[in-house]
């Protein structure tokens, strides 16, 4: 029996009876993307992952210019995966993952906290605030 699905633009067919490794499998993967959740409010913007099984040591959250990125890599926990067990189906992802969000201006980019909890990544970033004043507008004199 076979299973087919595909794989970016390559068609993978594994014979699932037919023994394989799954670095393989790995080896063949591009980066994988996390889907997220972009909300704000008038005092923040805020970003939300899921990111389960993943060690806070082994994500990276870096920024460029407007560009927040995070990224990190995934392994399968040893636990699940020993010799004796057999893989019937697999529908999780696993190696490296990484996502760019392109932010708006007007944020405090110094003031981004990022915090995990129950393997929820939430990276929460406050608005600027500008001070508004009124500007005094001088008469100018031309010179001769």
């Amino acid at each position: 029996m076979l299973k087919i699905f595909w794989l970016g633009e390559e068609k993978v067919e594994i014979d699932i009876n037919e023994e394989w490794e799954d670095t393989d499998y790995e080896e063949k993967t591009e980066l994988w993307q996390v889907a997220l959740d972009v909300l704000e409010n008038p005092r923040e913007f805020i970003i939300i992952a899921p990111i389960a099984w993943v060690e806070l040591s082994d994500i990276d959250l870096s920024l460029h210019k407007n560009v927040l990125t995070i990224s990190w890599k995934r392994a399968k926990t040893k636990e699940f995966y020993i010799e004796w067990t057999q893989t019937r189906n697999t529908e999780c992802f696993w190696g490296k993952f990484l996502r760019n969000i392109i932010l708006p201006e007007s944020l405090s980019l110094d003031k981004i906290k990022a915090y995990i909890e129950n393997g929820i990544l939430t990276v929460v970033i406050p608005r600027a605030n500008f001070a508004s004043q009124s500007i005094k507008i001088d008469k100018v004199e031309t010179y001769n």
